[in-house]
């Protein structure tokens, strides 16, 4: 598994919304910055546990620099350090990190605890297309 230089998106396998967010990513990660795993894979239970993490209580995205072992993002904060990375103009969503954490973080929290109701939940985790497969580090 090669990480040297990429970020790896920690993300709910079984999310629906957690899913679209990652397939956005892909479509708009031009500069090749990212590798992806599900939270309930070994990967990424592994890359967690490295950070203190117990992924199996987690309910947010976490973004995480495999070079270090301490560095990470969690919740909006995560999300706003990835689309500072995509192609086009996402990367001026990065002016809400001038928005304290607290209130960027109590909005994601409303949409975290509502994402299987309102986007839905699969009965397992997606299997990546054969050309997509090489960006999972979770995959076989």
């Amino acid at each position: 598994m090669e990480l040297e230089g990429k970020k790896v998106v920690l993300f709910d396998g079984v999310c629906n919304l957690c899913n679209d967010a990652v397939n956005f990513i892909i479509k708009h990660d031009h500069k090749d910055v990212f590798r992806y795993a599900s939270l309930q894979s070994e990967i990424g239970q592994q890359l967690a546990a490295a950070r203190a993490i117990d992924a199996t209580k987690l309910d947010t995205i976490l973004l995480i620099l495999p070079e270090t072992t301490t560095t990470y993002y969690h919740k909006s904060t995560a999300a706003l350090q990835i689309a500072k990375q995509l192609s086009g103009g996402y990367p001026f969503l990065s002016v809400f990190l001038l928005i304290p954490k607290t209130v960027r973080d109590y909005i994601y929290d409303v949409v975290s605890r509502n994402r299987y109701k309102w986007f839905g939940k699969k009965s397992s985790c997606t299997i990546p297309t054969p050309e997509l497969k090489a960006l999972f580090i979770d995959q076989p």
